[in-house]
């Protein structure tokens, strides 16, 4: 084996033991309010995590911080290995870390095809013949590619954040976030969300959720981590957070409606 050879292949090795996300003593603060306080945790490749906990326990402030969008005061995100907080160039750090938003952030001036393909031809400086054909893969497969001329106003909500999916699936990065993806959706609406999403685990991405979707976090996901406060009480299997939880917290939440 060459020295080149033997370099990558260390490097793989590296990344197949290696999180792919971990994160260190991680703390954010808005002033005099402490949103998040020495974090700890890591998401590994095919890995479905979903952050559970009441609203305000610094859930959504967490994948903020993860994919850069806020900068957090203290602790370390490491991306394979190596710290992105401080990185200059955020943009090539999102191009493998996604993310689906609460509010869908689609262009409204821009076609369901062309929200599809702006990232992949500004960013990734694809050919806009292989554009449109990825975006038509993804499309498809959420089961939007008989919209791609609609504008977002012509869409309802889950058909909205289908096209976000389909989107954040055509850069396609190693991990995608989703920030309560289905809190702005009509009840009607969640399902065709949801089902997406549970196609999107079942083929092996690896996916880190903040969800109020109980139903979903016990069934799909494979680790499920409680958030109150600003830290994490508890995380775990499904199975263990949901019919054995240790903390009193858990115990208080999952009995509060929230199953």
């Amino acid at each position: 084996m060459t020295n080149d050879a033997l370099q990558t292949s260390t490097i793989e090795n590296q990344q197949a033991v290696c999180p792919i996300i971990k994160v260190e003593h991680l703390g954010k603060t808005f002033g005099s309010h402490v949103v998040l306080k020495d974090i700890d945790f890591e998401v590994d490749r095919g890995d479905v995590t979903c952050i559970i906990g009441s609203s305000g326990s610094g859930k959504s402030t967490l994948l903020r911080c993860i994919n850069l969008f806020e900068t957090p005061d203290s602790g370390r995100v490491l991306f394979h290995g190596e710290d992105i907080v401080h990185t200059k160039n955020p943009d090539k750090y999102r191009q493998k870390v996604g993310m689906v938003f609460q509010s869908f952030n689609l262009f409204n001036n821009y076609s369901v095809l062309k929200n599809c393909t702006i990232g992949l031809t500004t960013v990734l400086h694809i050919g806009k013949e292989e554009a449109r054909a990825r975006a038509m893969k993804y499309l498809s497969f959420v089961g939007m590619d008989g919209y791609i001329k609609a504008r977002p106003k012509q869409l309802s909500g889950g058909q909205k954040q289908r096209v976000a999916i389909a989107r954040a699936l055509a850069m396609e990065p190693e991990v995608i976030l989703f920030d309560e993806p289905t809190s702005a959706l009509d009840p009607e609406m969640v399902g065709e969300v949801l089902s997406v999403m549970r196609t999107m685990a079942e083929s092996g991405l690896t996916m880190l959720v903040v969800t109020h979707e109980m139903g979903f976090a016990r069934d799909v996901a494979n680790k499920v981590v409680f958030m109150d406060g600003g830290v994490i009480v508890e995380e775990g299997a499904p199975e263990e957070i949901f019919n054995h939880p240790k903390e009193e917290r858990t115990k208080a939440f999952l009995a509060g409606g929230n199953k």
